[in-house]
């Protein structure tokens, strides 16, 4: 594997530095504070704008069709500079890519890309988690619209969303991962209900809940055909957990240096317990960025990882949780003190749970990958 610039990487790079001296929004550290979810909409566009955003996906989408590497420098130049990871939203448009009609890509996708129209995915119910099909949001047909009437939580940027990408049961006389259908959701009227959901570390701005009551859904705004929602929600699912789909192989690098250089000022400061602790963050961090090249080469060779995104989804919190021991170890809790690396270290209990948790990670990791007979 060769992990050199070819020249015209290089060249990109080097644009992408300039650039960055001069558009970088300095804004706090990811997921520690509410100015950071509240800049992410004109970080994107400044991103699109510049050129330096959906640099893999098709032109005819507002992409610019290049190869996975040029992701990967955007990432690691971004960590650099301490500027924001790329805006996650590669989920969204892998999945209405695969599963949209050509009418649904072309409607959709455009706005997605470049950051104008803003997207919150509405997944996850009060008692459907881990066991998504367990979904109740239910959605009936009535002429030429569905009237949509259910509870999401955890949804990811609701109060900043346009639109939601909805899974809601269509079928309720099938087997439950058949009945499900997907749509595309406008959230600015009435009959939705967005709440915030405080988290721990004080961020009120990343994840909310929201409740449909009677909400009308045009027919044609079904993502993929009736009873496909599954489908739609694996192939999502599968892209919400790689590390590179989401730009946090740079996020843990970024934060690592942080660490790194705090170290560097005053290192008769720490003692061995607080330096194995970031030296095992540093290890994990960089474990995760060797993985992410891994994936990306086979990528480029046309090869698909279907189950295998459960063993990215446990290497990601690995690494989360291994950098949030070092932020607290490290960093420490002073109340005179920036409380960014108490923030980072409480964010990092919740990816064991967030985005699939890591014992429903392992057990698909044993059935699907290992074949193991299901408990």
């Amino acid at each position: 594997m060769d992990f050199g610039d070819a020249p015209e990487e290089a060249a990109f790079r080097i644009r992408l530095r300039a650039w960055l001296e001069e558009n970088n929004p300095r804004l706090p550290a990811s997921s520690t504070d509410d100015e950071y979810w509240a800049g992410q909409r004109a970080w994107h566009q400044s991103l699109y704008d510049g050129g330096f955003f959906g640099m893999t996906w098709p032109m005819e989408i507002g992409g610019q069709g290049l190869s996975s590497i040029y992701d990967v420098i955007v990432d690691e130049e971004l960590a650099a500079a301490g500027a924001p990871p790329r805006p996650s939203v590669g989920y969204l448009v892998e999945g209405i890519i695969e599963h949209g009609s050509v009418e649904t890509k072309r409607r959709f996708l455009p706005g997605i890309v470049n950051g104008r129209d803003r997207w919150c995915q509405g997944f996850s119910e009060p008692d459907a988690g881990s066991d998504l099909a367990a979904l109740r949001t239910r959605a009936e047909l009535d002429g030429d619209e569905y009237i949509l009437t259910g509870h999401k939580i955890w949804t990811s940027y609701s109060d900043d969303a346009d639109w939601c990408l909805v899974l809601a049961r269509t079928d309720p006389d099938v087997v439950k991962h058949k009945g499900i259908s997907a749509f595309a959701v406008p959230m600015h009227q009435l009959g939705i209900e967005q709440r915030p959901l405080p988290m721990i570390n004080g961020i009120t701005k990343e994840f909310g809940e929201v409740l449909f009551e009677g909400v009308r859904v045009a027919a044609d705004n079904m993502i993929g055909a009736p009873g496909e929602g599954w489908a739609l929600a694996m192939t999502v699912v599968s892209h919400e957990r790689e590390p590179q789909q989401l730009g946090f192989a740079g996020r843990y690098k970024k934060l690592v240096k942080d660490l790194v250089e705090q170290v560097r000022r005053e290192p008769d400061e720490y003692d061995a317990d607080q330096l194995r602790d970031l030296a095992w963050a540093i290890v994990e961090a960089d474990m995760l960025r060797l993985h992410v090249s891994r994936r990306l080469s086979e990528r480029l060779d046309g090869v698909t990882h279907g189950p295998g995104g459960s063993l990215d989804k446990l290497l990601m919190t690995w690494t989360e949780q291994a950098v949030g021991n070092a932020a607290l170890s490290v960093g420490g809790i002073s109340p005179a003190a920036d409380d960014t690396w108490l923030k980072v270290y409480l964010y990092g209990r919740a990816q064991s749970v967030m985005g699939g948790t890591s014992q429903i990670q392992r057990n698909l990791v044993a059935e699907r990958i290992l074949l193991l007979p299901a408990s």
